[in-house]
């Protein structure tokens, strides 16, 4: 704010005593660069007239949420009451419930009505760009320049794919009309994530599996072309689980795609979605990363949810976690968004979530430098949701709350249908509604939960362990290249079981012998035999004995 800035007046007029949507919107105004005046619950005819005399502001936000008919009289009795004293030359705008809004719309006199159910960024883009849906180059064709846009509010992400591409062509436009998120991450059925160059190989009984059949580079424009509306959000797109790099050439030339996300030691023979093994595929990943680094586009090295989701312990996301960033960085990728997914496993209580997450950003943000910096993106577990939609509902916004203690740049939001049904447009569209909710409702001002004596004690327990185990796979190395980045180390870890999940029993690229439960709500490896807790320091001397 300078001594320039221009100035809004906004209070409650007549005998409406409600203002908490007006010091909302002042807030907000304060966020996009406004001087504010409040002038206070039940703001006269004549007192309203006198301040916008005596404060000459270039705004006016008058505010009534009461009985429709006396809205209309006051608010005429505003306009005349302004009109005499030649102070109409200045915008005005209206806030209220519903109904009172086609009241003062039919006045004339506001250029803008909000209801209340704007989400924060449409009121700032009013706010800043004059309408409340804004301009494209206003919200930020980059995820750098959405983020300054957006600020101090968390965008949001969600990621949609319908099986039909016509279906999913609409949706993306709905989505995009409806202004609630800012990343629409597009999911390609698994037929086009591993075979979209090679269509011969494609397997047409399963078109549609895992999302929509992208089978041109033209599905891909359709889609983006849809988007641009509303309030024109980033899309970004699956890395493809083969020809990884031809994948991230088509997606930047057909979606702008605002990011890359990759994984380091997946989509291989480890989870049968390509036939490559761990050592090769650790290897083309990092090419591709490597591929986004050269060009300025922010990296997700989506990793630590694949050993979580495999009911690896935590020490093991942990290490994971910070095995990817430590990767993109070794490629120069220099904006690096760290994805923390919490509930997952489902089992994961909320305080030993927290402590893991914690461990996660110390080690990945000590790799901050001058040349490397990260994003933390949170977001709720696929297998965490019911199936019944209203538990479900309420799972992901209390889901929202406890992601918000670790102060999120992106909040990927999970649709509440997911325990039962790929998310349908509406259906994401009320999901980014809910968590729109908790953010408002907790996103200043909560208790601190970072600071539970119990969260930060299990935070440096896996620290701990987590710098035990990179030195295990530091161990592997041969003394020339960085064992953290060799493919043949990684591989190799993998094998021995360092690397680890109970859901790879079996697999002959790796160990598969861990055995995990969840205990007091933390995910620790367990003696097979026994049953009882391994520490990470039992664990890698049984390994590499």
């Amino acid at each position: 704010m300078t001594p320039n800035s221009p100035t809004v007046v906004a209070g409650a007029l007549g005998n409406c005593v409600h203002v908490a949507g007006v010091l909302s919107f002042l807030n907000l105004a304060r966020t996009a660069g406004y001087k504010t005046v409040f002038l206070g619950p039940a703001v006269s005819v004549a007192d309203f007239a006198e301040a916008v005399a005596g404060h000459d502001p270039e705004l006016v936000a008058v505010s009534y949420r009461l009985t429709p008919e006396v809205a209309g009289a006051l608010i005429a009795q505003l306009q005349e009451a302004l009109a005499e004293r030649a102070l109409l030359e200045r915008r005005f705008v209206f806030g209220g419930t519903a109904p009172v809004a086609e009241v003062a719309r039919s006045s004339g006199l506001f250029e803008e009505v909000f209801t209340g159910g704007e989400s924060p960024e449409q009121v700032l883009a009013y706010l800043q760009g004059g309408t409340r849906e804004g301009a494209q180059q206003e919200w930020g064709d980059t995820l750098l320049a959405r983020l300054a846009h957006k600020q101090p509010y968390p965008l949001l992400r969600h990621h949609y794919g319908q099986p039909e591409v016509a279906v999913t062509v609409e949706g993306a436009r709905q989505i995009a009309a409806a202004g609630v998120l800012d990343v629409l991450s597009l999911g390609p059925d698994q037929n086009a994530q591993d075979s979209f160059f090679r269509p011969d190989e494609m397997k047409p009984e399963q078109s549609g599996a895992g999302g929509v059949a992208l089978r041109s580079p033209d599905d891909l424009q359709a889609i983006y072309q849809a988007t641009r509306t509303g309030n024109h959000p980033l899309l970004r797109c699956y890395s493809g689980t083969r020809d990884l790099i031809k994948w991230a050439e088509m997606s930047v030339e057909t979606i702008n795609n605002a990011w890359g996300a990759i994984p380091l030691c997946w989509y291989n023979t480890l989870d049968r979605r390509s036939d490559r093994h761990p050592q090769q595929s650790i290897a083309e990943n990092q090419q591709a990363m490597a591929w986004y680094a050269d060009r300025g586009i922010p990296v997700e090295c989506n990793e630590a949810h694949h050993w979580s989701m495999r009911s690896a312990h935590d020490t093991i996301a942990v290490v994971a976690a910070y095995l990817g960033a430590y990767n993109c960085k070794a490629v120069g990728v220099h904006t690096y968004v760290s994805q923390y997914m919490f509930n997952s496993p489902a089992a994961t209580s909320p305080a030993m979530d927290l402590a893991k997450m914690l461990a996660k950003i110390e080690l990945i943000e000590g790799l901050h430098d001058d040349n490397f910096t990260s994003l933390r993106q949170t977001r709720a577990g696929l297998l965490s949701f019911s199936p019944d939609m209203d538990v479900a509902k309420g799972q992901l916004a209390a889901g929202t709350v406890v992601q918000l203690a670790i102060q999120p740049h992106i909040v990927h939001v999970v649709g509440f249908s997911e325990g039962d049904h790929a998310v349908t447009a509406p259906e994401l569209i009320e999901s980014c509604r809910i968590v729109h909710g908790a953010i408002r409702n907790c996103r200043t001002d909560m208790p601190d939960m970072l600071s539970d004596p119990i969260v930060q004690a299990r935070k440096e327990e896996l620290v701990a362990e987590a710098n035990l185990l990179l030195e295990a796979i530091r161990s592997l190395g041969d003394g020339g290249s960085d064992p953290l980045t060799d493919p043949r180390v990684i591989s190799r870890a993998i094998k021995l079981g360092l690397l680890d999940a109970p859901h790879l029993c079996g697999n002959p690229d790796a160990a598969g012998i861990l055995a995990t439960a969840p205990v007091d709500g933390a995910i620790r490896a367990l003696d097979p035999e026994s049953g009882e807790i391994l520490t990470e320091q039992e664990r890698i001397a049984s390994l590499l004995s």
